[in-house]
């Protein structure tokens, strides 16, 4: 009798691996036949969010059908439906969703004071209990050489109040490959977990900018999007005058709503130039940053999507200068309303992954919701892995 069980659960496995099949979808402009990075993938049976490469492809795994919808903030929404879709490569083509409002401004009301009234409804909104399944990855480079890499599949568990969200981190698995070099370790283990999606969930990164200290230091220009009628977008540059104020932002924000779909931060390279380089042993002088953040409206749920932050800089050492890289992606791959439940041994009270021995129960990195460019796979496979 065991033995007919066991035969039929092997049976079963092969019977239900069999009919999963891997689906590569490729998202292109339809106008240019560019392919589109950063789009979101969403596959209504699994939930599953995926986003678009820097070649505007997605890969998946699926059992059975399921539709499955397609979007960027600058195109129009596409659903297709599983019948279309081929187990092979399927080419998925967006059309612009042009507004010609970029060059009028929208708003008659002060664009500080109505950036104030979006962020504020914006956490207020985030602010609330839920758990994201989050895959988060990291590279790193030292004198522009891959020096480092580690990726893992967490849970953040989310508490607010109307005004700020804390979470509680979980790490189902995780791997790192590499060796790091003993002079720069500190700067090589990457970012703090837990701060970075409160921040995300804070919208802390916005803080300068609603400060009476140093708004004044900007400009405000809030226009129509140019590819979307739904949004706006509002663009915050230094003044000339400024000596501190370096960044430049870009937040688009649904005004019906009033909450943050996207927003991006840069140091432009002519703002760089004006900083004054630090010679001191341990200065770190910034050669690179970028911050991008998306956020998901899904009927009343809101949540951070993805995000992807870049900087490097050089590290000033006794006898030499070193150019630091750091690049960390953040992606939802699952929204739930429900808390999981789990003892207090089971949270992940170090900062980063960097900390934790490597657990790998499947390869979580093929549902990731990232599909990796043949570069980083190539860097990827090229990482002698160490359990």
């Amino acid at each position: 009798m065991k033995r007919l069980i066991v035969l039929f659960f092997i049976f079963f496995y092969v019977t239900v691996f069999s009919q999963s099949k891997e689906y590569s979808i490729v998202i292109k402009d339809i106008e240019t036949q560019l392919p589109i990075e950063n789009a979101t993938v969403v596959i209504a049976k699994t939930k599953q969010i995926l986003i678009s490469n820097q070649e505007g492809k997605v890969t998946f795994m699926l059992t059975g059908g399921s539709n499955i919808e397609v979007s960027e903030t600058n195109y129009e929404k596409v659903l297709l439906r599983w019948a279309s879709l081929k187990p092979d490569l399927f080419v998925v083509y967006l059309k612009s969703n042009n507004n010609k409002l970029a060059e009028i401004v929208v708003s008659k009301e002060n664009p500080e004071k109505n950036l104030q009234k979006i962020v504020s409804n914006s956490r207020q909104k985030l602010a609330n209990s839920y758990r994201l399944k989050v895959y988060v990855r990291e590279f790193f480079m030292l004198d522009n050489k891959y020096s480092y890499y580690n990726d893992g599949l967490v849970n953040f568990q989310f508490e607010g109040n109307k005004k700020k969200s804390t979470t509680t981190l979980l790490v189902e698995q995780n791997r790192s490959y590499g060796l790091l070099e003993t002079d720069v370790s500190a700067d090589l283990k990457g970012y703090n977990l837990n701060n970075i999606m409160e921040n995300y969930s804070n919208l802390k990164y916005l803080d300068p900018l609603l400060d009476s200290k140093t708004k004044k230091e900007y400009e405000f220009t809030t226009t129509g999007h140019p590819n979307n009628k739904d949004y706006y977008i509002m663009s915050v540059t230094p003044l000339d005058t400024s000596k501190k104020a370096l960044e430049t932002y870009e937040i688009i924000y649904d005004p019906i709503k009033k909450l943050i779909v996207e927003y991006s931060i840069i140091i432009k390279p002519a703002n760089l130039i004006q900083i004054e380089e630090q010679t001191k042993l341990g200065a770190k002088n910034v050669t690179r940053s970028v911050i991008k953040v998306t956020y998901r409206i899904d009927g009343e749920d809101y949540y951070l999507l993805s995000s992807n932050e870049e900087i490097a800089y050089d590290l000033v050492l006794k006898d030499k200068v070193k150019n630091i890289q750091v690049r960390n992606n953040f992606i939802t791959t699952n929204f739930n309303k429900q808390n999981f439940t789990y003892n207090e041994s089971d949270v992940f009270k170090e900062k980063t992954l960097f900390n934790k021995k490597n657990k790998v129960l499947t390869k979580y990195w093929d549902i990731s919701g990232f599909t990796a460019t043949d570069e980083e796979k190539a860097i990827i496979d090229s990482l002698e892995f160490k359990l």
